[in-house]
């Protein structure tokens, strides 16, 4: 069996991430998500375990301590980090598995893992972005217009990834991110074996 492949999907907030991993989820059994852990409070329908770990600042930084993230970083006055054993366990077991990051992060588990695979998600706009993240009606004003200078920021750091998707529609976003994940798939260090 070969290894599976670590796949980073970053964007900004707001670029439909979540929605097109959630679609992903109900088409590909074979790819695991990757379960960050984070110091904010939880949002109306998030669990513990399932959307995020939601642990207090003091053992998010013991964990740091211990070395126990593949990457960590703090975004918005909360930390977000991976925990290292899980992504380890199911890459070894040949499945596939992605981590949705902040781009901080994303460039960390880069420089780390150079084989994994970068995926930038964006919207079609800036409009359409702050349109989303004033529907989402999770965040205060304050908290919109630093996402939206930080979206701007992060924007310039699009070419560095491997791939970028363009989210105008979740079902065209999931069909590329599909084939994204296919054709790492069909790589000829991952099929070939000699005879």
């Amino acid at each position: 069996m070969s290894k599976g492949t670590l796949f980073i999907l970053t964007g900004p907030s707001g670029a439909g991430k979540d929605t097109v991993l959630s679609r992903l989820k109900e088409i590909n059994d074979n790819v695991f998500l990757s379960v960050s852990a984070t110091t904010r409070q939880p949002r109306e329908g998030e669990n513990h375990g399932e959307h995020y770990y939601f642990i207090e600042r003091d053992m998010f930084e013991d964990m740091i301590t211990k070395g126990e993230f593949l990457e960590y970083a703090e975004y918005v006055g909360n930390y977000y980090g991976t925990p290292c054993a899980p992504v380890d366990k199911m890459l070894s077991e040949g499945k596939d598995v992605i981590l949705k990051i902040e781009i901080v992060g994303a460039m960390k588990v880069k420089e780390q893992r150079p084989d994994a695979v970068s995926v930038f998600i964006v919207p079609p706009s800036f409009e359409v972005l702050e349109s989303r993240l004033r529907k989402r009606g999770t965040d205060d004003e304050e908290t919109i217009k630093k996402r939206l200078i930080r979206a701007k920021e992060e924007y310039l750091m699009a070419p560095e990834f491997d791939y970028i998707i363009i989210n105008d529609s979740v079902e065209s976003a999931v069909e590329e991110l599909c084939a994204i994940i296919m054709a790492q798939r069909c790589r000829s260090d991952k099929r070939y074996v000699s005879v």
